[in-house]
């Protein structure tokens, strides 16, 4: 678990539990026009004994909490596949998904993977940014991936998940990169946030 502050609240990135899977699907929802199903979290969590899961969560003023981001990785051979990331509207611009990623890419690390991979639609922007603060490049296209609107998916791809990259990730470097060019082997020079 890994804890940060942000803005009003402190903000934990721990692993997803039973008790989360309302709120990681409200999140969803309220994230993208194409929503997992409820059903398949659960099966994420309990059933898929290569699915990482965790979630964001806020400590609120009142010491209430409230689940606002979550990342899903899946493990297939030596490949770390983010299957899904969100972080809930009320609580974006706020790094947490940059923070879920870097969990989220340091345990996938642990577990033996040499590469990232994913798929982003080609006009989600500020997504696109984020993966490439982290090293991700663009590497192919999924024409009319996605079925609400047809749009493709860019296909980005991290291929060195190794100990210096979990070094650069554990030294906090993603987080002062705002140039959208990122990784451990990306040219210094940009300011810190």
């Amino acid at each position: 678990m890994e804890g940060f502050f942000t803005g009003m609240s402190e903000i934990e990135i721990r692993p997803m539990g039973l008790e989360d899977l309302e709120a990681a699907h409200q999140i969803d929802r309220r994230s993208f026009t194409l929503p997992w199903p409820p059903r398949a979290y659960r099966y994420e969590l309990v059933e898929n004994p290569d699915s990482l899961l965790w979630v964001a969560e806020a400590r609120l003023p009142d010491d209430s909490r409230r689940v606002v981001g979550l990342i899903v990785i899946w493990l297939i051979l030596d490949e770390a596949h983010v299957a899904t990331i969100a972080v809930d509207p009320e609580y974006r611009g706020r790094g947490i998904a940059g923070r879920l990623l870097a969990v989220g890419l340091e345990a996938s690390i642990e577990k033996g993977m040499a590469l990232a991979t994913l798929e982003v639609r080609q006009h989600n922007t500020a997504a696109q940014n984020l993966y490439r603060r982290f090293g991700f490049k663009v590497v192919g296209r999924r024409p009319r991936y996605y079925k609400d609107n047809n749009e493709d998916a860019l296909i980005m791809t991290l291929d060195k998940l190794d100990d210096g990259y979990r070094n650069w990730l554990q030294s906090g470097a993603w987080q002062r990169r705002r140039d959208g060019v990122g990784g451990p082997d990306a040219p210094a020079g940009t300011a810190p946030d």
